[in-house]
């Protein structure tokens, strides 16, 4: 076989290739936004990968459920305890990670000048290792909020549902006014994307 067509052997090889990937993650994407039909859940993507979280985000208007989740001192946090101001919940997979470490930072930085808001960052991490992160980290304008015992991430549709991240919450954002009445969501569609932070705030304003 000569140079030339031992090239188009190759390009041809290549092309088959790329096009046996291209359609596997088709048929991969077709089949979960299926599953997501089919399960209610919210299709989202780990660097590109369809994953499904367990629910949808309760929607703008509605009334917020209430939660039970733990702060850094092991006690138990409600949403009542939060009450006659918005609330920003910074929702996430955990602090040990790139994007969300930013996140929580950029929280606690836009947080120092809300007067009428209180930001809480809820992840499945535990109250230790937010404790250890916060104190490194210099942050103290954010509420950190742990669900490692509660069940926020199915009552608020953010648990992730399949995947290597399965059992970690999603990356989302909720505001809520005084009135307890959502005016605020974005469930981020890539979890390795950070939130829109802007229009988070702006809700508040």
């Amino acid at each position: 076989m000569n140079f030339k067509n031992k090239l188009v052997f190759t390009t041809k090889i290549l092309f088959s290739v790329f096009l046996g990937a291209a359609l596997l993650t088709a048929n991969c994407y077709a089949q979960t936004k299926a599953a997501d039909n089919a399960t209610g859940g919210t299709l989202i993507t780990l660097g590109g990968t369809p994953t499904l979280t367990v629910g949808k985000l309760p929607a703008v208007g509605t009334q917020v459920k209430d939660f039970n989740l733990t702060g850094l001192d092991l006690k138990e946090k409600t949403l009542s305890d939060f009450k006659d101001k918005y609330v920003i919940m910074n929702i996430f997979p955990s602090v040990n990670t790139g994007v969300c470490s930013k996140a929580v930072r950029k929280f606690n930085e836009e947080a120092a000048s809300l007067k009428n808001a209180t930001v809480l960052c809820i992840s499945k991490d535990l109250p230790f290792a937010q404790k250890q992160f916060c104190g490194a980290e210099g942050i103290k304008n954010v509420v950190m909020l742990s669900d490692f015992r509660s069940d926020f991430g199915n009552s608020y549709g953010v648990q992730i549902a399949d995947g290597v991240m399965r059992g970690l919450l999603s990356r989302a954002v909720i505001v809520v006014d005084q009135n307890g009445k959502i005016v605020y969501e974005q469930q981020v569609p890539e979890i390795g994307q950070e939130p829109d932070y802007a229009a988070a705030i702006a809700a508040v304003k």
